[in-house]
């Protein structure tokens, strides 16, 4: 199947064949590359070629797409969301708006506890069902590589379950879909004074599991206080490297918890949240491979501190966008808008905010070699726009759906 695209008005993050770029950082990532009145063409769900509309040969395609007045890039690459969840959390809204902390809600058995009951109380199919259509959703908002964790189950069967339908999607959808194991999570209820007894639990028991079905590509952790301290972390992380889980962190949300640079420790892809990051932490990242993700739709729903994203840029340092889709405290899985979000409130420009979830979100899931860019032999997984009038126009036009179609 050979899809030609004519007259765009703009085809962003262009790449030549001779270059590699696998992550954008500091400077670097304050432009996106672009060719106007371009055409592009796809074979067999790939990049074959592109160019200016004036040096357009015969193609022979399958099928014309005329893209006049429109804008085609990269679909988003959300490296961090909890979409498989049995229900929503509004009641928690409420009791937040009212003044309870999101860690005092948590306290008192909500939060993750909360959706893990209801999780454990849900048939597979019905989660099943519920999950594909958030997916599809965000895929009709351009999102066209997603990372899905674990981490509402907290049980052997639970997380089973979820990591299960987490392999449904992936095989039912046209995007890369991937699994990260995050059974600690939190402790559960019955562990409350026991944490030894579930982080062997994980070890012994859920790693062998999921390892044996080949459930997940990562590992996942929250450190912070009150959830998984460093030891503990430590402890899963290396267990996770056993069985070739590669790590994942949540750090610094909520506090300077240590976790980035026990991240770093570990050679984690990424360490995810960030809202609590000073000099220790950039001095551990810089020094490393692994992806700083920030996640200000959380601290936009959560009412608390939002990352210091140019902090982390004019240090020299990737930066990587994800929405952290979940019930309790990102509902939403809307890329656009958390480009808003990131360009009024961490003072990100348009072209260093779709840097950060296109290339280097492709980075943070290990496909920056087949997403991310518009270069040849990579995924054809492309956004095409409104008609607008620029890139900007994405993140300034907040609320709306900037999407016409997404090719994937």
């Amino acid at each position: 199947m050979r899809t030609l695209i004519t007259n765009i008005k703009e085809l962003h993050q262009t790449e030549s064949d001779s270059s590699s770029i696998n992550r954008l950082a500091g400077a670097d990532m304050a432009t996106v590359p672009k060719i106007e009145n371009a055409w592009l063409l796809a074979e067999n769900g790939l990049i074959h070629s592109f160019g200016y509309m004036d040096q357009l040969r015969e193609s022979n395609a399958d099928e014309i797409i005329d893209a006049t007045g429109r804008l085609v890039l990269p679909a988003w690459c959300d490296s961090h969301t909890h979409i498989v969840f049995a229900a929503p959390r509004e009641g928690e809204f409420v009791d937040r708006i009212k003044g309870i902390s999101y860690e005092e809600i948590a306290r008192r058995g909500g939060g993750i506890l909360n959706s893990a009951r209801r999780l454990n109380d849900m048939d597979e199919e019905q989660l099943y069902d519920q999950s594909l259509e958030r997916l599809q959703k965000v895929m009709a908002q351009g999102t066209g590589a997603i990372e899905i964790k674990s981490g509402y189950g907290l049980c052997l069967e639970g997380e089973l379950k979820m990591l299960r339908v987490i392999r449904r999607l992936k095989e039912k959808v046209s995007i890369p879909v991937k699994a990260s194991f995050l059974a600690a999570h939190a402790y559960p209820a019955e562990y409350k004074q026991n944490k030894e007894g579930y982080i062997k639990l994980i070890i012994d028991t859920m790693l062998p599991a999921i390892a044996g079905e080949g459930l997940a590509d990562y590992m996942d952790v929250f450190c912070e206080e009150g959830f998984f301290g460093i030891p503990e972390t430590e402890r899963l992380l290396e267990a996770g490297w056993k069985y070739g889980l590669k790590p994942k962190i949540h750090a610094n949300q909520l506090h300077y918890s240590g976790g980035v640079q026990t991240g770093v420790k570990h050679q984690a892809l990424s360490v995810d949240h960030l809202e609590c990051v000073g000099e220790a932490e950039i001095a551990a990242l810089l020094g490393s491979n692994t992806m700083p993700v920030l996640l200000p739709g959380a601290a936009f729903f959560l009412g608390i501190q939002y990352q210091p994203a140019r902090k982390i840029i004019d240090a020299g340092l990737p930066v990587c966008l994800a929405t952290d889709y979940n019930p309790g405290s990102c509902p939403s899985g809307n890329v656009p808008l958390l480009l808003s979000i990131a360009c009024t409130q961490l003072k990100m420009t348009p072209d260093e905010a779709i840097n950060a979830v296109t290339i280097n979100g492709a980075a943070a899931m290990e496909l920056e070699n087949e997403m991310g860019t518009i270069k040849p032999g990579k995924r054809a997984n492309l956004i095409l726009t409104n008609k607008i009038s620029s890139l900007a126009h994405i993140p300034y036009d907040y609320g709306n759906n900037p999407v016409y179609m997404l090719l994937a």
